[in-house]
């Protein structure tokens, strides 16, 4: 529920100042249980807490979806530097973003269009979404750490991801999987046309499964 929201209930006749004090009285009582009271995006709301996690996916226990490098990096780049286009995101990462990597992103509801560059071909403007920081206890980008390095934005956005997909934080050992969420260290290539994100996609998929069978 957003502020505007809350004050109707009161028809107005609480301050801002006054359901902020309440709210965060509320917080204080719901410290040491298993639901807190957050402030995103798109307003206030209870959540469940990451410690209540492993008694959740027992009443629905689906394994949260695997993102590879590409789609982190790529999430990362237009989270920081948004708006931008596909070439520009291309130019960045310096290989082809596969249509594949933008619509797993557009179907979680992370990112959208928002608008066109005026220039040829008025390329779509990508941005991320209020679900996107929704879903990463977020209220604005701004609490983004302030990273100018491309390896370690995409390790932030990651490292949040992870906590909410429920994923370990640190790849405990033998573990192959996280790696594809995170590591970006050995991503670099010097141009746009030596690979693309469905080779890289396609060689993470076959490391997974060579390290499998191992």
């Amino acid at each position: 529920m957003t502020m505007n929201d809350l004050r109707r209930l009161f028809l107005e006749e609480l301050s801002a100042e006054e359901l902020n004090e309440a709210l965060s009285q509320i917080q204080a009582d719901w410290a040491e249980k298993g639901m807190e009271l957050l402030e995103l995006a798109t307003g206030w709301r209870f959540q469940s807490r990451l410690s209540m996690r492993e008694y959740l996916d027992r009443l629905t226990p689906e394994k949260p979806p695997k993102y590879s490098r590409a789609v982190m990096e790529t999430l990362a780049i237009i989270a920081y530097r948004q708006p931008v286009t596909r070439g520009e995101i291309e130019e960045i990462r310096g290989v082809t973003v596969s249509s594949n990597v933008v619509k797993q992103l557009e179907d979680r509801g992370w990112i959208e269009v928002v608008g066109h560059k005026d220039t040829v071909g008025r390329p779509g403007l990508y941005a991320t979404t209020r679900q996107f920081l929704n879903d990463l206890s977020l209220t604005t980008l701004q609490e983004l750490p302030m990273l100018d390095d491309a390896s370690a934005q995409a390790e932030s956005v990651a490292q949040r991801v992870m906590e909410f997909e429920g994923e370990p934080t640190v790849a405990p050992e033998g573990a192959s999987d996280v790696t594809d969420v995170a590591d970006t260290s050995n991503d670099q290539v010097s141009t746009p046309t030596e690979v693309s994100d469905a080779e890289v996609d396609a060689n993470d998929t076959q490391t997974n499964n060579e390290k499998t069978n191992d």
